[in-house]
């Protein structure tokens, strides 16, 4: 087998594991999930996501903007959810043509969030896609956590292990990727990260300024996916670290909300 599209099938099975352990039970504590609930992924990827959603009946739709991903993932659905409700299409959520796909019980925003530019515009936008009650999931890495610019993903495999060098200023971080070997694309990738990239407050003002509020809202030392990455034990953040703005953006390797629509006359 390729070992490129071995990694994307254990990425995929990872995310399944996490979802179904960590992510579905997080959400039933204010949303319990079941055959009925409609789910939307956006940034679907291959869609493993979506996996422990379809063992429990839900219909699922996922959208994404690389056809080899969704070419990869029907294939990998095809064989861990045979005949299940889904539909993984290529798809601008911006466009028109979107509303075609109707709304939805839960949407899905999982390691998303922090690689859309102008994140506002687009929160704003996804109200369309939400129905009367419906809840929203969000995971990601704060931009000031240690692993914040994704630059696990790097081929140097000193960079790829160093923390916290992401938030050199840009024109140092550019040039230590360009030191250490990394191809013009891949730097380009991961500049754009620095360019999206979101901390914990900055996502908290987001919801509220869109018209959203938060249900849960949680802070994770020990990231649920390291789990089945790494075999590490998930640990929230508490105490003294978790209580001081901006400073907890450093130790928080993942933050989880559940957020809805605010009510009419909701502050």
């Amino acid at each position: 087998m390729h070992q490129r599209h071995y990694d994307r099938r254990q990425y995929f099975d990872e995310q399944a594991r996490t979802t179904r352990e960590f992510v579905i039970p997080y959400i039933n504590q204010s949303m319990p999930i079941s055959a009925k609930t409609r789910v939307f992924e956006i940034g679907c990827g291959e869609g493993g996501n979506l996996v422990p959603f379809l063992k429990l009946g839900c219909a699922c739709v996922g959208v994404d903007l690389l056809q080899s991903k969704i070419d990869l993932g029907k294939e990998y659905l095809r064989d861990v959810a045979p005949g299940a409700p889904v539909e993984l299409v290529i798809q601008d959520i911006y466009d028109a043509s979107a509303d075609r796909l109707g709304q939805f019980d839960l949407i899905m925003l999982r390691d998303v969030i922090e690689h859309i530019h102008d994140q506002e515009r687009f929160l704003t936008m996804v109200h369309r896609y939400l129905k009367p009650g419906g809840r929203i999931f969000f995971g990601f890495p704060p931009w000031r956590m240690p692993f914040g610019g994704h630059q696990q993903v790097l081929d140097n495999k000193y960079l790829s292990k160093l923390p916290w060098f992401h938030l050199l200023p840009r024109s140092v971080y550019k040039k230590i990727l360009q030191l250490g070997g990394e191809k013009p694309g891949r730097i380009d990738d991961i500049l754009e990260i620095q360019e999206t990239g979101i901390s914990i407050g900055e996502f908290s003002a987001l919801i509220e300024r869109t018209g959203f509020r938060f249900e849960q809202k949680d802070l994770w030392f020990i990231n649920p996916n390291y789990q089945a990455k790494f075999g590490l034990r998930p640990r929230k953040l508490n105490g003294l670290l978790a209580s001081i703005p901006w400073v907890k953006d450093y130790y928080t390797t993942c933050c989880y909300a559940l957020v809805r629509a605010a009510q009419a006359g909701e502050n």
